[in-house]
């Protein structure tokens, strides 16, 4: 028999395995149980056109110390700055002196800057003109974005540097973003070996879409280079490849190079999802003067994730005039939004904004689809 000693020890032991099995299952049931996340998160954009930079454009800027826009982006500055990320297409490269315009752009490194203290957090490099200044404004343009920390995606120095870059994954509030860029050609200028610019190849893309799901991304967002220049609408090439892209798991796409805004779209397919399609957002500033093309558009989306589900739940545009010193009588160009005041434009700077907007909202008024406008003001 045991002795009350034994006894109590026995007892003892026994709550103690119990405890420990019941702890040990307590920890197993929240190991297992992972509570649903049900925040709300929110992310919002804005994407702009071409930034170009002519011989004007350059002439202008020109100080006794170097280049100086701040007065070019002062306008817009406080729009492009409030949202999450702000994207635009660099159509130009940073060659380094002599700086030139067009056809073959070589820009001032102050350009950038005054780009990037304007509120931009992303910058396209593939483009008709990435190559441009050939190899040297292919690395000089990499080497001066990642100096001064300025994210970028299209054009790479060599494939081992593609492959760690690309797809390219932003992440804001918790929701990844991917972005994929990428341009019809170079104006039959040859790529430089072993650089990269990507280019419209749809087997590449597939590959980069699959690419971008793995890496899990919420949203998908294709910004091609693409289109006939100062066509108001877009072709039936540019609505084909949209169409392919959704179909394989873009979720929106925002394009570039017509040099003029093409409409925009929203869609929505059998499972409910909405979709943006920007044919082209025009130039965002430049020295061009043709109708359609002294102007562009800022298109703005909010993207909203809840319950693991990543969504658009809004989008507008806004739409901007450019002023040239020709017309204006001032030495620098100004990016002028449609809801700012005209009491500091002549009559021939009113003149043309009007001509400008006239066109623009004609066009948006019969092709546009889904996205409204908004008036940006002082």
């Amino acid at each position: 028999m045991k002795t009350v000693m034994q006894k109590i020890r026995t007892l003892a032991i026994s709550l103690i395995i119990c405890s420990c099995a019941q702890n040990n299952g307590s920890r197993v049931q929240a190991q297992n149980t992972t509570p649903e996340d049900t925040t709300t998160r929110q992310v919002t954009l804005l994407f702009a056109g071409d930034l170009m930079q002519h011989d004007g454009q350059i002439k202008a800027a020109r100080t006794a110390d170097g280049y100086d826009y701040t007065d070019v982006f002062a306008r817009v500055k406080p729009e492009v700055s409030r949202y999450d990320i702000a994207v635009a297409n660099f159509e130009v490269t940073l060659a380094g002196p002599p700086y030139k315009g067009y056809p073959c752009f070589s820009a001032p490194d102050e350009y950038l800057r005054a780009i990037i203290d304007a509120g931009f957090d992303v910058m396209l490099t593939s483009n008709n003109h990435s190559c441009d200044t050939r190899a040297k404004g292919l690395e000089r343009t990499i080497v001066m974005m990642d100096s001064l920390k300025m994210p970028h995606l299209g054009t790479y120095r060599h494939q081992k540097e593609r492959e760690q870059n690309y797809p390219f994954i932003i992440e804001r509030n918790g929701i990844r973003i991917a972005m994929l860029n990428f341009t019809y050609g170079t104006n039959g200028i040859p790529v430089p070996p072993p650089y990269i610019v990507n280019l419209e190849d749809t087997a590449q893309i597939a590959k980069d879409i699959i690419a971008a799901k793995k890496k899990d991304a919420d949203v998908i967002i294709a910004f091609p280079h693409w289109g006939i220049e100062y066509a108001s609408l877009p072709s039936n090439a540019q609505r084909k490849l949209t169409q392919w892209m959704l179909n394989k798991g873009v979720d929106h796409v925002i394009g570039g190079h017509p040099h003029v805004v093409q409409p925009f779209e929203v869609s929505e397919d059998n499972k409910g999802n909405k979709h943006l399609t920007v044919y082209s957002l025009g130039n965002y500033v430049s020295n061009m003067t043709k109708p359609h093309t002294d102007g562009g558009a800022m298109v703005t989306m909010t993207l909203t994730k809840k319950n693991g589900k990543t969504a658009m739940t809004d989008c507008d545009y806004s739409l901007f005039w450019v002023s040239r010193p020709q017309t204006s009588g001032r030495k620098n160009f100004r990016i002028y939004p449609v809801g700012w005041t005209t009491d500091e434009m002549n009559a021939a700077e009113r003149s043309l904004r009007e001509r400008y907007l006239s066109l623009t909202r004609t066009l948006f008024e019969k092709h546009n689809k889904g996205i409204k406008e908004k008036l940006v003001t002082e």
